[in-house]
């Protein structure tokens, strides 16, 4: 048989321009932009049925495949059991370095899809390579949703599948709650279609029982309540500037720590949401009517509501170095935040396109602040070649 020509796939990071938190809930709206970092996935040719997974951050397993499922060689199959919960209620499962989890229910995610449609599932091996790390620490620019969606786009490709933007988010929505349902997704929907774009999320404990009752074909066919995505014009007249605030943060975590605490389905729980789907709403509206000045205040508004999330429930999402990014920058006249979960990661700031030296001296006292300003911009670019 002839060896299946290599497949390279990327996809681009994201920043949460707005709606951190409250997004985690089906239908609250969110605003993101890809950003010109990228995760490239490079599928190629193996004999039979062996799958090697390597990436450039040091994780790599030697698995093969059994009843769609990649299972460690020589291990006695644990997942075989008709009675055993899944592949992924443990992402540090025998044989699968927990880097590679992203990756490994990519990989299975299309295997059920090809099995669905009587299709073989090949070997091959499979490379990771990341621009959303440096020296292996991660900068909190979505790189487990980018490798996720880079790894469905490229094993679909090599193994015959033209699937439309939407199947690869679905795909990857799907393998993405396999390892925590709480997940937003919303970094897999700016990796898919790149450029600024509002999105809403789907439920993903009823999206992933749909495709565990009814299979993976009627999940991509099915529509998905709730779940909204579009593309939006990036900000008249101001530039993004992103600052690493040297310090990783594990939003799965955060997130989780506030359901320990009770938060969820508490007053103070539906104040924030309701007011932070308010400002991403006013976002949008800004963007779309190239308003920059009411794109600023309602930045500012969503570092408010955030800041007084953190003061009501302790979190820790403000870091002092994220508040110095912030008050930099809205000294200088802009709007700053954290993205994302906060508790370290990045910040975001827009600030006045037409002002070099303010955006020269804010990166200045960000530098003196202990923050590393980051030579990142919006892109277009989704998920390609």
């Amino acid at each position: 048989m002839t060896a299946r020509p290599a497949v390279v796939r990327r996809a681009p990071g994201k920043l949460f321009v707005a709606g951190e938190y409250a997004v985690v809930d089906p239908g609250n709206p969110a605003v993101l932009v890809a950003v010109d970092r990228y995760v490239t996935v490079t599928v190629s040719h193996l004999p039979g049925t062996a799958v090697e997974i390597t990436s450039d951050l040091g994780p790599h397993a030697r698995l093969h495949w059994q009843n769609a499922r990649l299972t460690p060689y020589g291990d006695p199959g644990p997942y075989d059991d008709p009675g055993d919960p899944g592949p992924h209620d443990d992402t540090s499962r025998p044989g699968v370095p927990a880097g590679l989890a992203h990756v490994v229910s990519a990989t299975e995610t299309v295997a059920r899809l090809l099995a669905e449609r009587g299709l073989p599932v090949p070997g091959f091996g499979l490379r990771v390579e990341s621009g959303l790390h440096d020296n292996g620490t991660k900068y909190g620019l979505g790189s487990s949703g980018a490798v996720t969606v880079a790894a469905v786009a490229a094993v679909a490709a090599f193994c015959g599948l033209d699937l439309p933007p939407e199947d690869r988010f679905r795909l990857a929505v799907l393998a993405t709650a396999e390892i925590d349902p709480r997940a937003s997704c919303g970094d897999l929907a700016a990796s898919t279609w790149g450029g600024w774009i509002a999105y809403q999320a789907p439920d993903r404990t009823a999206v992933r029982d749909l495709a565990a009752r009814h299979g993976v074909i009627e999940a991509l066919r099915a529509p998905w309540p709730q779940f909204a995505v579009r593309r939006l014009p990036p900000p008249t007249g101001l530039k993004l500037e992103v600052g690493w605030s040297g310090t990783p943060a594990s939003t799965a975590a955060l997130v989780s720590d506030l359901d320990r605490r009770a938060w969820r389905g508490s007053a103070s729980h539906r104040a924030f949401a309701a007011a932070t789907t308010d400002c991403v709403r006013a976002c949008v509206t800004a963007l779309e009517d190239k308003d920059p000045r009411g794109l600023l205040q309602q930045i500012r508004r969503a570092r408010r509501e955030l800041a007084r999330l953190d003061d009501e429930v302790g979190l820790g999402i403000f870091t002092p170095q994220l508040t110095a990014l912030c008050d930099a920058a809205e000294a200088a006249g802009g709007a700053a935040k954290p993205s994302g979960a906060g508790g370290g990661d990045c910040g975001i700031a827009l600030l006045d396109a037409e002002a070099p030296r303010d955006i020269e001296h804010v990166r200045e006292r960000w530098a003196a602040a202990g923050v590393l300003p980051l030579p990142v911009r919006p892109t277009a670019e989704g998920n390609k070649k």
